[in-house]
């Protein structure tokens, strides 16, 4: 099995990718970035990919937001592509399994709850239910479709992005779902190289984490006020970040 070096990994040839880390619900970070991007492209011209790496909704205030961004930009475009994160699918479990300590709940459910105008009480049983069902009422069918159609991963030249990352040892092809948004330890401390460069979130970082094998583009943008990027032209890859007004 071949092996690519993050110094020596190109994109896939005449299309620029902006890969995208996790959002959290920030939709000023999202919409500054897609303007910094949408000017690149304007006066670059060419083809282009814009891969968002999960995590959209929780903890930050806008989740709704950053959903309705995402779902209409895509709908306009399919070369803007959204993956998979934990808390995305989360977020449908609970319509069926509402667990006040469970995931969602308790990692940014009350932030995404109030971003669809529901008030979600984890502590009184009679309250959450009443939330829940509200809940279930304010989310429309078309962003719980949108989040529920996202692929786990796509490559593009010797890049690999997917939310959390891969097992080692283990082909691209027959990564599991699990892995390929919750897995952290076993993936972080590999040493060799992959087959592609994998580029992720899941971890937030204090930067941009670039490895030998691997990016980590989450800076935790819902409690940084980062948001950040890499963009891949060929064989020149760079970052690209965003932050809050001061």
């Amino acid at each position: 099995m071949a092996a690519v070096h993050y110094r020596d990994a190109k994109g896939p040839q005449d299309t620029v990718v902006y890969a995208i880390g996790d959002v959290h619900g920030r939709l000023d970070l999202l919409t500054d970035m897609h303007c910094r991007i949408d000017d690149e492209i304007a006066r670059r011209g060419g083809d282009w990919r814009i891969v968002h790496l999960g995590d959209y909704v929780d903890r930050g205030p806008e989740s709704a937001g950053v959903v309705e961004f995402l779902r209409r930009r895509a709908a306009a475009d399919g070369r803007v592509v959204a993956l998979a994160g934990n808390h995305d699918l989360a977020f449908l479990e609970f319509f069926s399994d509402p667990d006040p300590g469970g995931l969602f709940a308790l990692y940014g459910g009350v932030q995404t709850a109030q971003s669809y105008g529901v008030a979600l009480d984890l502590f009184d049983p009679f309250a959450f239910r009443a939330a829940h069902r509200a809940l279930d009422a304010a989310v429309p069918r078309s962003h719980r479709d949108y989040l529920g159609g996202l692929p786990l991963s796509v490559a593009y030249g010797d890049f690999f992005f997917c939310h959390a990352g891969i097992r080692p040892g283990v082909p691209l092809e027959r990564q599991e779902r699990r892995d390929l948004i919750w897995i952290r330890g076993e993936f972080h401390r590999h040493p060799g190289l992959y087959e592609k460069v994998v580029v992720h979130g899941h971890t937030p970082v204090p930067e941009p984490e670039v490895r030998d094998n691997r990016v980590n583009l989450d800076t935790g943008a819902f409690a940084s006020g980062r948001l950040s990027a890499l963009v891949i032209d060929g064989a020149q890859k760079r970052l690209l970040v965003v932050e809050e007004a001061a």
